[in-house]
């Protein structure tokens, strides 16, 4: 008999390759498959170009090659433009289907815990069992969850909206992988049938492959608001409507007996979001909502079709109760084959009743008829009331086994989505508002010249008006095209109130608020059209929720003393409790990163935050006034990305309590929300850490030391930051050069335009622009710059505390303090995506070679700052040394995201030199794609 071979000894790296193997080999299977769609379609040469160019971008990344930088330069010099175009495709396809693979590899590293017990961190299981160790009961939980409102709400993004073939190829690719891991875990030793399968599973993928790459990925024309709410209800198909009744069920599960109220629920933005965007009216809200409605329609006669094939229940051989019975009767489905089927009948009405609905409310119509379509439903609630009928009949006649699978996740759908599908909240700027009753007061001859008016006289004036039952508009008079555009979305959202419910709008945002009049304004006009009903003196009621936006560095320590004085003027207080006793305010991460870098930015909510709490703590004594934050969180993390399970824990003791909503936007919905089940546990994560931020987390406040730590170190981050981006001479013109922000802006990426005015100041610029252009030439600059400066000065600006105890300090902090913990864990993970090889490539699109010496070289002492920074207080030098999944997920995806860089260069170069050929245009849309998908959340 031969030796046998010694196995391997079992350590922590061959554990990692091992667990890693699947996902290398769904990459290599997803590249290879691309690979030879691409020799196919494009012939042998376009496939070696590619592979040339993925080489030398390697040996770029790898040994900082100078010649392979010089070869790979040359060559791309030397590209068609139809080869570019080609190569940039193949590139950006496959980040999208590396993407694909690692959300397998999630799903399947999650099972692989889940069934060796190892439950993680932000899941269900665990915040569960953390509330039971701290001796919180279940039925503590359930009444918790009774007051409770979750809601992530999806925003735009102009990069994320593809088309609905794209996304839905993919989505088919991502079940062939699971399908795939399936043949593999079912096949036995010298299984025959397993290879077939797999042969077959993989000619699948090819052709969902190839179907890709012959679909064009981006639009011709113009992106449209139209576009973008299509975009964003494709996931409400594909995911929400699914998964979220499903997430119950897990919760409903977990706590037995207890009930679980309908708290999570989803929010949007699209079709009601005019700040800065011409493209948003009243009829784009109306079509945004109508369109909703259909969506939750839809699925709702799909599940009510399947029902009825599924309960062929016969009242000869099952007691019904008397409510189903009299349900059944008063059907008009008289076909004497389901005579003694009282659930057929009853859901064959139900059915006809959802199609009249349909028909009547969004003008669509039922693909099947058994029925002629009548009596629509007025109210989702009508229609939930059908639906528990049906449940309390099949519970008393113990046919429980038929209400898991269909019935009981449709009722929780109803529940959450109603008519509506997504709470739709409007946003307007402050001086918006401001014109127009500047408009209606001139015109009725109230105020000739209300914008002059100081804030006191502004408050008077409004408060009077509010106390006054008489209505501003004047019978004839003519108003501006701007004041009637503004007036007809109130008078919108009350007729889309009155169709769809009232969860379908409930919040007015107003961005830029600076006083305390610009609340008062958009009372005023609620109360022009009927929204606000009586008069602030005498028991008024208003339907929308006024939600202050609190933005800039200024505005945020502002946002504490403005609503102070909101709830000090004279019926204000008494008119919240009645409408609903909700305050909303949102807290905008954007300006306040652009404003004052990331470090302040985070600083100045987080104060913000426990000023507001500590003012309404005090409401809630007085009136029941409940504080609910607005995170306005964009996809990077100078927006305020990152982890949200995390980010929840890191909010102040006493912010949270059950109440939370955050936006949800760009690269990040499709990472979170593609896959479906990748899209369960991310919801599946804000509800764990609601849940434990709520009931866990520990009511004092960070010790002092903390607090002015933080104080101290926002002042030199805010120093440095603003040093480099506002008192730099030439900062912004080496902005505009070595970012693509101006292609950004000029290809019509989204349909919100790049700037709020026509100028290329920095303080103009919006800031989805200002920070994805960061992230697309791998400087990141808004997810760390000041940081490092910061630490310098706290370690050695104060003679009365030594470096040593000053760097213990911040050693205490990061170990002891969430906020601070997360700060750092988010910066770490923008410096990993960081590359200042590529950053320094783009800088030489900068005409002023001295200009971009200069700041390229600030930036880059900055970053190793920072980078020095990090290791002294985390005690970790490698970066993502506490998330191994990321730094896998890096090490996979980025060799091939490198091309797209390089390219996007070129065509940039291109561009500006006057080569604005269609290819060119596409080329660099397509890049910006590819680079914010494989970046995911820094994109």
């Amino acid at each position: 008999m031969a030796p046998s071979t010694p196995a391997a000894p079992d350590t922590p790296a061959r554990r990692a390759r091992d667990n890693e193997r699947p996902l290398v080999e769904d990459i290599r299977l997803l590249g290879r498959i691309l690979g030879d769609v691409i020799r196919e379609q494009e012939g042998v040469a376009a496939f070696e170009l590619v592979e040339r160019i993925r080489k030398l971008s390697v040996a770029f990344r790898r040994d900082a090659d100078h010649e392979a930088d010089q070869a790979l330069k040359s060559l791309l010099k030397t590209l068609s433009g139809d080869q570019a175009l080609s190569v940039i495709r193949a590139f950006t396809y496959f980040s999208h289907l590396a993407n694909l693979a690692e959300d397998r590899h999630h799903i399947r590293r999650r099972a692989v815990h889940e069934r060796a017990g190892d439950t993680q961190e932000g899941s269900i299981e665990v915040a569960l069992a953390r509330l039971r160790w701290a001796g919180i009961a279940p039925r503590a939980i359930s009444q918790m969850l009774a007051t409770s409102y979750v809601s992530p709400v999806l925003t735009a993004h102009p990069t994320e909206v593809q088309r609905k073939s794209i996304l839905d190829a993919e989505r088919e690719i991502a079940q062939l992988l699971a399908e795939r891991d399936e043949i593999k875990s079912r096949a036995l030793p010298k299984d025959a049938l397993a290879p077939r399968e797999l042969a077959a599973n993989e000619a699948q993928i090819k052709a969902r492959v190839m179907q890709l790459w012959q679909t064009r990925l981006l639009r011709f024309s113009k992106l449209t608001v139209a576009d973008e709410i299509e975009n964003a209800l494709s996931y409400y198909e594909a995911t929400f409507l699914r998964e979220i009744p499903r997430l119950y069920a897990h919760l409903e599960r977990e706590l037995g007996s207890q009930p679980v109220a309908s708290f999570l629920r989803m929010g949007m933005w699209i079709g009601g979001d005019r700040d800065g965007n011409p493209n948003v009216s009243a009829q784009t809200l109306d079509q945004a909502l109508r369109r909703q409605c259909e969506v939750a329609l839809r699925h709702y006669l799909t599940e009510v079709h399947f029902l009825g094939r599924e309960l062929s229940i016969s009242a000869m051989l099952v007691d019904v109760t008397p409510e189903m019975r009299d349900l059944a009767e008063r059907s008009p489905d008289h076909n004497e084959h389901r005579e003694d089927e009282p659930y057929r009948r009853a859901l064959a009405a139900m059915y006809s009743r959802l199609a009249a609905t349909l028909n009547e409310f969004t003008g669509g119509d039922a693909a099947r008829h058994l029925l002629p379509p009548q009596n629509p439903y007025r109210t989702a609630e009508e229609f939930h009331r059908d639906l528990c009928t049906i449940r309390a009949s099949l519970l008393a006649g113990h046919s429980g086994a038929l209400v898991t699978h269909r019935l009981q996740p449709l009722i929780r759908a109803v529940e959450v989505f109603g008519f509506h599908l997504a709470t739709m909240d409007l946003r307007q700027s402050s001086d918006q508002h401001e014109a127009v009753i500047a408009e209606l007061l001139s015109v009725a001859r109230i105020e000739r010249d209300y914008a002059r008016l100081p804030e006191p006289a502004r408050r008077e004036l409004l408060m009077r008006l509010l106390c006054d039952a008489r209505p501003l508009r004047v019978v004839g008079a003519t108003y501006s095209e701007h004041a009637r555009g503004e007036i007809a979305i109130f008078e919108t959202a009350l007729r889309m109130r009155a169709q769809y419910g009232r969860d379908a709008i409930r919040h007015y945002i107003i961005s830029h608020t600076e006083a305390v009049s610009d609340l008062l304004e958009v009372l005023l006009l609620q109360k022009e059209v009927g929204l606000l009903r009586g008069t602030l003196d005498d028991a008024a009621i208003t339907d929308l929720i006024v939600v202050p936006l609190f933005e800039t560095i200024e505005d945020l320590r502002q946002a504490a003393p403005i609503m102070r004085e909101f709830y000090a003027l004279p019926g204000v207080a008494r008119m919240v409790q009645r409408s609903g006793a909700e305050q909303d305010v949102m807290l905008g991460y954007s300006d306040s990163n652009k404003d004052g870098g990331i470090f302040t930015s985070n600083w100045e909510l987080y104060r913000a935050e426990i000023a507001l709490v500590e003012l309404f703590d005090g409401l809630a004594a007085s009136h029941r006034i409940q504080l609910r934050m607005f995170h306005g969180r964009g996809g990077t993390v100078g927006r305020g990305g990152g982890p949200s399970y995390q980010a929840i824990l890191a909010q102040p003791p006493g912010t949270v309590r059950g109440q939370i909503r955050l936006t949800e936007q760009g690269e990040v919905i499709g990472s979170k929300y593609a896959n479906p089940e990748i899209g369960r546990r991310n919801l599946e994560t804000l509800v764990a850490a609601t849940l434990e931020a709520t009931l866990l987390q520990p009511t004092k406040p960070a010790p002092k030391a903390f607090l002015d730590a933080a104080e101290k170190l926002s002042a030199a981050s805010m120093k440095a930051y603003r040093a480099l981006v506002y008192e730099t001479p030439g900062f912004t013109d080496y902005f505009f050069g070595a970012t693509p922000i101006r292609e950004i802006a000029e290809l019509n990426i989204g349909s919100r335009p790049a700037s709020r005015k026509p100028s290329q100041r920095i303080e103009d610029l919006r800031a989805i622009p200002w920070s994805f252009s960061w992230g697309q030439c791998r400087a990141t600059l808004n997810g760390w710059y000041g940081f490092g400066a910061a630490v310098q000065a706290f370690l050695h600006g104060d003679p009365a505390l030594p470096r040593k105890e000053a760097l213990a300090l911040l050693q205490k902090m990061y170990r002891q303090w969430p906020f601070f913990r997360a700060l750092l864990s988010n910066m770490d993970m923008v410096l990993a995506k960081s590359d200042l090889a590529l950053a320094s490539r783009y800088s030489g699109l900068v005409a002023d070679a001295r200009l971009r010496k200069r700041i390229f070289a600030a930036i880059e002492a900055e970053w190793h700052r920072t980078v020095d920074a990090l290791a002294q207080v985390t005690g970790e030098r490698q970066r993502l040394a506490g998330n191994p999944a990321l730094q896998r997920s890096i090490r996979h995806r980025f060799p091939y995201i490198d091309p797209l860089h390089h390219l996007q260069v070129e065509l940039v170069r291109r561009y500006r030199a006057g080569q604005s050929d269609d290819r060119v245009q596409r080329g660099i849309h397509i890049s910006i794609n590819g680079i914010a998908a494989g970046l995911r959340n820094t994109g």
